[in-house]
């Protein structure tokens, strides 16, 4: 699956449109790792907690673009991006989200 944040790809022919394709997750702060992150903030430096969370976050939320894509028969997608947002107090939303297209080499 070939995938860009660009509108097209330099060495392939969009074919087909298939439509908006996305994955998104939700995830909630833990108690603990809140404590933590409380901690480094007296300290300063990197909250590494939050930065595997959302790392985390961002790779589920990619697996399941493609997911939607191949479901669709896509060979790609273009104009890839993410989003967050608050769902609620202590959670957000992580999406990826972009066109679903079918390729053919130039």
């Amino acid at each position: 699956m070939l995938i860009t944040t660009q509108d097209e790809f330099a060495d392939y022919e969009t074919v087909e449109t298939l439509g908006l394709v996305k994955g998104n997750t939700i995830r909630a702060r833990h108690v603990g790792k809140d404590i933590m992150a409380s901690l480094r903030t007296l300290v300063g430096g990197e909250i590494t907690e939050y930065t595997k969370m959302l790392a985390e976050s961002r790779e589920q939320a990619f697996d399941r673009l493609i997911a939607d894509a191949e479901s669709k028969g896509a060979d790609g997608v273009v104009c890839m991006r993410f989003t967050t947002s608050a769902v609620m107090a202590g959670s957000a939303e992580l999406l990826a989200y972009g066109t679903a297209v079918k390729l053919k080499k130039k």
